[in-house]
């Protein structure tokens, strides 16, 4: 873990502030190649609504709109056209000093040698330095934020972190306890309408029984009882329901570790209305009683106009 100097808060004051999330302001900033743009979109998975290169003026404007359903995180970079210190400091007081807003200045730092070192690799021109070495771009940005860094309540030292590793550090500081955990989305479809776009793991339950053939069942569908105990007693459906759970159960933890923090689940059937409703409407609950953030949604129930919102399961609803 890189060295990183004393906070100015502590993690009792930040989990307070977190409990007024709707109040709390969180400004990202510090030299370029740093990894702030990874901690906006850190943050942004939080939950966080979050903008980047926000000039400075527009700030109190922003803020004096009204606070927001969520947290509001803004990237803040020397390249915005009315950056100055002395304008950057002006926003951190006033936000500092207003009743309305929790304001934490968090400032991303890098050594000299892992800035020079991830602008060879991607081979871009410092913004401070177009025309000249990126070491100069260096130096000249991070005397330039040297006022900055000394009024920032959390500074990670990012010169030995992965991306994995400033995602959890990110995570330690400003995710609530719900909102670590991955969020995990179940949908049914019709295999005759298409594939879901964008879907991490697709299992065909065409192989069971198809309610579709009992004529007391055909106008229902798996949200039904008689419909979900139908399909539940095919003989093949409880070992293939229990060898799903064990994979995901396996898989999460993977994924988490890797820095996923959204799987999406997808079960289709001919008509997507009997048998791969009933899976991800069992899967989900399913989910949700081990304490996972859950969603389901039907997508042909949805298009043929039945009453089938999406729903939210788990910790979080």
């Amino acid at each position: 873990m890189a060295q990183r100097r004393p906070y100015r808060v502590t993690q009792d004051a930040l989990s307070q502030s977190t409990a007024a999330a709707r109040h709390r302001v969180v400004l990202v900033t510090g030299p370029s190649g740093a990894g702030r743009s990874t901690a906006i979109n850190v943050l942004e998975d939080l939950g966080y609504e979050t903008i980047d290169n926000l000039p400075l003026s527009i700030v109190p404007r922003l803020l004096e709109a009204g606070a927001t359903s969520r947290p509001l995180a803004l990237g803040i970079d020397v390249r915005n056209r009315d950056f100055s210190i002395a304008g950057m400091i002006d926003v951190i007081d006033g936000l500092s000093g207003s009743a309305a807003h929790t304001v934490d200045l968090l400032y991303l730092d890098a050594s000299e040698d892992a800035l020079v070192r991830r602008y060879s690799e991607t081979r871009r021109r410092h913004p401070l330095a177009p025309a000249e070495t990126a070491l100069i771009g260096v130096l000249r940005e991070k005397d330039l934020l040297s006022p900055i860094r000394t009024r920032a309540d959390i500074l990670i030292e990012t010169s030995d972190l992965t991306p994995h590793q400033l995602r959890d550090e990110i995570e330690r500081w400003f995710a609530a306890d719900d909102k670590a955990k991955m969020a995990i989305s179940v949908q049914s479809f019709s295999y005759k309408r298409g594939m879901p776009r964008g879907v991490d793991m697709v299992f065909d339950v065409r192989f069971l029984a198809n309610p579709y053939w009992d004529a007391s069942l055909r106008g229902m569908n798996g949200m039904d009882a008689p419909v979900r105990a139908y399909v539940e007693a095919d003989p093949r459906y409880a070992a293939f329901f229990a060898k799903i759970c064990d994979l995901i159960e396996l898989l999460l933890p993977a994924y988490e570790e890797e820095g996923k923090r959204h799987l999406s689940i997808a079960f289709g059937c001919t008509g997507g209305q009997h048998r791969s409703v009933t899976l991800a409407e069992n899967l989900s609950q399913a989910l949700a009683e081990h304490g996972s953030r859950v969603s389901v949604r039907h997508r042909e129930m949805e298009r043929r106009d039945y009453t089938a919102p999406v729903k939210q399961s788990g910790s979080s609803a």
